[in-house]
């Protein structure tokens, strides 16, 4: 399985700038944050109270690198029954696991934006880790795609019937799992969340059409300035402004 090259990987190659800045990555294009995310799964594992029935983990995905943490865990001994690869619209990988068959598709903006990947980098180490054997890949992981309104209609619900508020990318993950158990069996499992609400507050006050909770730290930051600089993909435009702007 080929994946493209990312332009802007090769900025970790370039030797002027190396010398000049220390370059890294919080990305799941560097390894070692999905190396450390493994620790989430084993306190969550920890919190499982029905320690003989291993838990079956809903992890909302895009670019597939907090999932590929946790295969890792599990390969590493961890009791996970089965994972849940909890996608939107972008469904790449529901459509790898059913075809089997590699084909990146075009970005679908959607209110879970984090999420939206069509080509998802880490499905490679996902290959690695099960010697590129897709059978061996499906027998623990699944994957679901969720459109914006599912994961609004789970918003909502969730929110009605226990007065816990998700953000949209956590609600995926929740839409996701509820799926699963629909099709394969009725059990607990765990949902990965991924962010505070307040984080989406324009997204979620519209569904829930109720203000959303704004923690302290947050305001603090509302308050302050945005400054952002809009690039075209291009390894040299790049380079410039992290030489003249860091």
């Amino acid at each position: 399985m080929k994946i493209a090259k990312r332009w802007w990987i090769e900025v970790f190659a370039d030797k002027e700038l190396q010398e000049k800045i220390f370059l890294t990555t919080a990305s799941s294009a560097n390894i070692a944050v999905w190396l450390s995310q493994q620790l989430n799964y084993f306190f969550a594992y920890k919190q499982w109270l029905e320690k003989d029935m291993p838990p079956v983990i809903s992890v909302p995905s895009g670019n597939l690198g907090n999932i590929s943490a946790g295969l890792l865990a599990q390969k590493s001994g961890l009791p996970i029954q089965h994972f849940v690869a909890a996608c939107n619209a972008n469904d790449m990988l529901v459509e790898f696991l059913s075809t089997e068959k590699y084909q990146p598709k075009k970005i679908i903006s959607t209110i879970s934006n984090a999420m939206d990947v069509g080509d998802p980098s880490d499905l490679v180490r996902i290959m690695e880790l099960f010697n590129q054997n897709v059978d061996d890949i499906k027998k623990v992981l699944s994957s679901y795609s969720i459109t914006d309104s599912e994961t609004k209609n789970t918003i909502r619900s969730v929110y009605n019937r226990t007065g816990y508020l998700l953000d949209p990318h956590s609600a995926v993950g929740y839409a996701a799992l509820t799926r699963f158990n629909a099709d394969i069996t009725n059990q607990k499992g765990i949902v990965f969340k991924t962010a505070h609400p307040a984080k989406f507050f324009d997204i979620v006050e519209a569904i829930i059409e109720e203000p959303t909770p704004m923690p302290a730290s947050v305001e603090l930051e509302l308050v302050k300035e945005k400054t952002t600089y809009k690039i075209d993909t291009d390894v040299n435009i790049l380079k410039y402004y992290l030489l003249t702007l860091l």
